[in-house]
């Protein structure tokens, strides 16, 4: 008869007894089955759940929503930690709360490093307040936007922001902080600039169009004057990776032009009035506007009269158009003056 062989005694393996990781519970070889319940934890043990528990059901449409949410969870590892190192003495546990007490004082202060008050310059302040807050610009959007490449400068009484056929168009774009700036044409007087609103706005529209132009119109300090001025070309690769910003330019500066267009053909204009950024636009200027939209829809080459009137050369040439116009223009104003 076969009979098996006997193995030596060198292959067979123990395998080593783990005690019951509970005190007091015996140790059993099926370990999904509870032979015997332990007794509940200390209080610190169920606090630091109820912390864990009201930081997840915290609603995310609260305003400080993640805010509220870290400082629950640091509160929950802390109470972890005491726990574990006080009433059970479990190295492991106490480890791995504090690394997550780490982590989420890192995530709390970086939201408190967002939320700080953001302090805006105050000679910028009042360009924030008049032109970027009515549109919902984060102040901290607005600081990067000032901050990066932008400067302030100053210009004495007298001296040339800009003078026609000689400064090229393609080096700025600026905001007048204070003072007044008067811009003509060949000497002839168009209108004047005032205080939070661009300098060069139409410039900067037509430069969107042609290349390497050079200013129309001489634009000159009537008093002293302080400017913030972007460098043009940083500022379009700036608003070309920021969509929302690159809107609101486009509106700010669509809204300067509109307004300027309205002053270059209403000179009877009070300094007052004219600094009012929602006026009714007179009779002259209601002509003016159609006229421009008359001459656009009236020739085949629109983009050409679109660029002389963002060019600051449409003034001469509409008022040439209709002989009656500046005997309207004269008419209201001695209208305004008698004050009918």
């Amino acid at each position: 008869m076969s009979s098996t062989p006997e193995l030596p005694p060198h292959l067979f393996t123990t395998v080593p007894f783990f005690p019951s990781a509970t005190p007091g519970v015996p140790h059993v070889s099926n370990a999904t089955s509870c032979q015997e319940w332990e007794q509940a934890h200390h209080l610190l043990f169920h606090l630091g759940n109820l912390s864990l528990l009201l930081g997840l059901v915290i609603p995310t449409t609260l305003g400080l929503h993640m805010i509220l949410l870290r400082l629950l969870l640091l509160t929950g590892c802390g109470l972890f930690i005491a726990w574990a190192t006080l009433y059970r003495c479990n190295l492991d546990v106490m480890v791995w709360n504090v690394v997550f007490l780490v982590v989420n004082f890192m995530h709390l202060f970086f939201l408190l490093y967002k939320r700080r008050p953001i302090k805006i310059d105050r000679e910028l302040r009042s360009v924030y307040k008049r032109m970027f807050e009515p549109l919902h610009v984060p102040e901290a959007l607005f600081q990067r936007l000032t901050g990066q490449f932008c400067t302030i400068q100053t210009l004495k009484k007298g001296q040339a922001y800009a003078a026609e056929d000689k400064t090229s168009v393609d080096e700025r774009l600026s905001i007048l902080l204070k003072g007044k700036m008067k811009v003509s044409y060949r000497g002839h007087f168009l209108h004047n600039i005032y205080t939070n609103s661009f300098i060069d706005s139409p410039e900067f529209r037509s430069t969107e169009m042609h290349r390497g132009e050079k200013f129309q119109v001489t634009i000159m300090a009537e008093e002293t004057c302080k400017f913030m001025c972007w460098s043009r070309e940083r500022l379009t690769y700036f608003l070309e990776s920021d969509t929302f910003l690159n809107e609101v330019f486009r509106y700010l500066i669509g809204k300067d032009i509109t307004n300027k267009l309205y002053s270059l053909n209403d000179p009877t204009l009070s300094d007052k009035t004219a600094k009012k950024i929602d006026r009714q636009p007179s009779l002259c200027s209601q002509l003016s506007m159609m006229q421009m939209r008359n001459s656009m829809a009236s020739t085949s080459d629109t983009d050409d009269v679109l660029n002389q009137i963002l060019r600051g050369g449409s003034a001469g040439s509409l008022h040439q158009k209709s002989p009656g116009y500046q005997d309207v223009c004269k008419d209201e104003a001695h209208r305004r003056r008698d004050g009918g």
